[in-house]
């Protein structure tokens, strides 16, 4: 008698011999390698946690092909998810009037003593984007190309970097940060 984790072991085994050519045939579809490597590994975790589904060893490269597609069509789902949110969101900043950037000038001008000691405190790419762009001058054009974004979703999450940011300062510096930190005294 064979234990499930015998059978496990026997599918993932199976599909691995053909890695390559699921590789290629998610890459035929998102045409970026290291997305590609992503949605394989996604879908070699799903093809685990729901080997008991497969009924015959037989059909297993169909069945994981299934799988393959499934992931594909999630990650596509999920980026226009994501697009049409980033949308919405910047049509909210431009009726509410956020969308403005200050100058650097201006920001560096008023830029908080504390910031460097803080900027790790941001969630996700939040502390680079500001580096890069604020504080750095990079041109939004160049980094939104490097991270593979649109120039759009680069509007969005650099706003939301500087929102994110702005509130970590008023919890750490207090009221100075709402007037300009130039003589910041609470380092």
């Amino acid at each position: 008698m064979v234990t499930k984790e015998v059978r496990k072991n026997k599918i993932l085994e199976g599909l691995l011999e053909h890695e390559s050519a699921f590789r290629q045939f998610v890459r035929r579809r998102v045409g970026d390698e290291a997305l590609a490597a992503d949605i394989l590994q996604q879908s070699l975790t799903r093809a685990v946690e729901r080997s008991h589904s497969l009924q015959n060893e037989d059909s297993a490269l169909a069945w994981f092909y299934s799988i393959l597609r499934h992931t594909i069509a999630d990650y596509y789902r999920s980026q226009g998810a994501e697009t049409r949110r980033n949308q919405a969101f910047l049509q909210e900043s431009i009726i509410a009037g956020d969308h403005q950037e200050p100058p650097l000038d201006e920001i560096n001008a008023t830029a908080c003593a504390c910031l460097d000691g803080l900027l790790p405190r941001l969630r996700g790419n939040y502390a680079e984007l500001i580096k890069r762009i604020d504080l750095n001058g990079e041109p939004p054009e160049r980094v939104a190309k490097e991270l593979k974004i649109s120039q759009n979703n680069l509007t969005v999450r650099l706003h939301r970097a500087r929102r994110s940011l702005r509130a970590v300062l008023e919890s750490a510096c207090g009221v100075c940060s709402k007037h300009g930190c130039l003589n910041c005294t609470c380092g």
